[in-house]
């Protein structure tokens, strides 16, 4: 579809079954549960996260970007939906919930640059591909109503509600399929969050991060040390974050948990895993980091 009718179809209704093929698997659809509007305080903070005012319009202070305006970067309720090929109700599946980072939107980066949802086909993972639009087009890794306690659970339970609605597979079969977090760049802030008070527990089957242990260490950390067995950790980097993860990597051998440097062959049984990609570019490391098609490597080795 192109991105003209694409936009046009979903601008039209608010359910976007009314409106699209049931044979286009990657659809951009409204929210309840989105990551922005957001109007509460900045976490560990007074700070409202909305402290400024312009004519009237309200925005937020950035530390790199200046201030941004809620109603062109902070008021986008979509997310991404993609299912796998001849999705099965009687067959176990995966939901894989992704945050994006700065400077993107779903459709131009997520969708068509980063090729996430023809890499999730291509990874042949059976289940469905979510990611919520956080601020959009910003240089800010903020969370929004991600920060809040639980929401992480909520946008889960929206997320099966539409993945029910759209392809019939009963709601009740889907609250069972384990969750996957995946981050890139600034996503590691809405992903810290959702492992420390998201509210999804036990139903998380692993972490992966794509270059982007940027911060917020003490939170992932808590959620490794604590984790399942049976659940992962992935942290694929460049060098610009060689610092960061030799800092993880300390930590955790002080408090007894060993990291394979190698390339996990088997994500089943758990584990934590360190990929160094060396001199590769941030921009294109979705694409093209330790392998091509890194996303699609990583989530086959699930299976």
């Amino acid at each position: 579809m192109r991105r003209r009718t694409w936009l046009t179809a979903i601008a039209a209704a608010a359910w976007f079954t009314d409106v699209l093929p049931k044979a286009n698997r990657s659809v951009l659809l409204p929210f309840e549960h989105s990551a922005f509007p957001y109007s509460g305080n900045i976490p560990d903070s007074d700070r409202p996260f909305l402290d400024a005012v312009d004519d009237g319009r309200l925005g937020h202070t950035t530390s790199r970007g200046g201030v941004y305006f809620q109603d062109d970067r902070y008021s986008d309720p979509q997310s991404l939906m993609h299912w796998s090929h001849k999705l099965r109700s009687h067959q176990p599946g995966c939901l894989v919930i992704f945050f994006h980072g700065n400077n993107a939107t779903l459709y131009d980066d997520v969708i068509v640059r980063q090729q996430l949802p023809s890499q999730f086909d291509a990874s042949h993972l059976h289940g469905a591909l979510f990611a919520p639009q956080l601020a959009r087009n910003a240089l800010d890794s903020s969370a929004g109503r991600f920060w809040e306690p639980q929401f992480f659970a909520e946008y889960l339970k929206e997320a099966e509600h539409n993945l029910a609605r759209s392809t019939g597979i009963p709601e009740r079969n889907l609250t069972r399929w384990p969750v996957v977090i995946m981050a890139y760049s600034g996503g590691y802030n809405p992903a810290a969050y959702s492992l420390e008070i998201g509210g999804a527990g036990d139903r998380i089957k692993g972490v992966i991060l794509m270059d982007a242990l940027f911060g917020e260490l003490p939170r992932f950390y808590n959620w490794i040390a604590h984790k399942p067995k049976y659940s992962f950790f992935v942290s694929a980097y460049s060098e610009v974050l060689r610092k960061e993860h030799g800092d993880m990597r300390a930590s955790l051998k002080q408090g007894g948990i060993s990291v394979n440097m190698q390339r996990p062959t088997n994500l089943r049984n758990g584990g934590v895993w360190f990929i160094d990609c060396g001199r590769v570019g941030h921009m294109e490391f979705m694409s093209q980091a330790w392998v091509k098609n890194p996303v699609r490597w990583i989530l086959s080795r699930m299976h």
